[in-house]
């Protein structure tokens, strides 16, 4: 596979827990990896860690990866992850017909940040 930092394709990543979630947005940090979940930007900022995690340890892995028990996938869209898919679909339709209520990059690069992101 790939760099995770370079893949295009959605991603999914599966919780110590078992869950699973769509990641919206994804960056470097100094101490593992910082995501940001679908809808994140709906969340009061003073809420923001429920839908904006930072994952400290190494990242390992070209495909899936995994980091501080998170695994990190791409996300199929053929059937094999079918309620997923359609979270991000729905989250890409909404993107697409809400353009000014989504943050630029920009901003979203000063939340990350905010976080410790130093690339971003």
């Amino acid at each position: 596979m790939a760099d995770i930092f370079t893949v295009t394709a959605p991603l999914k990543v599966r919780l110590p827990d078992g869950r699973q979630l769509v990641v919206a947005e994804l960056f470097r940090h100094p101490e593992g990896l910082l995501y940001f979940e679908l809808f994140w930007h709906e969340c009061a900022v003073d809420d923001r860690d429920r839908v904006i995690h930072l994952l400290k340890g190494e990242l390992k892995g070209t495909g899936p990866w995994k980091i501080d028990d998170h695994i990190f996938y791409v996300l199929g869209c053929r059937g094999t992850d079918m309620e997923l898919a359609t979270e991000h679909s729905e989250w890409q339709t909404w993107r697409m017909h809400h353009p000014d209520d989504y943050p630029d990059v920009s901003m979203i690069m000063r939340i990350a940040s905010g976080y410790g992101c130093s690339e971003a």
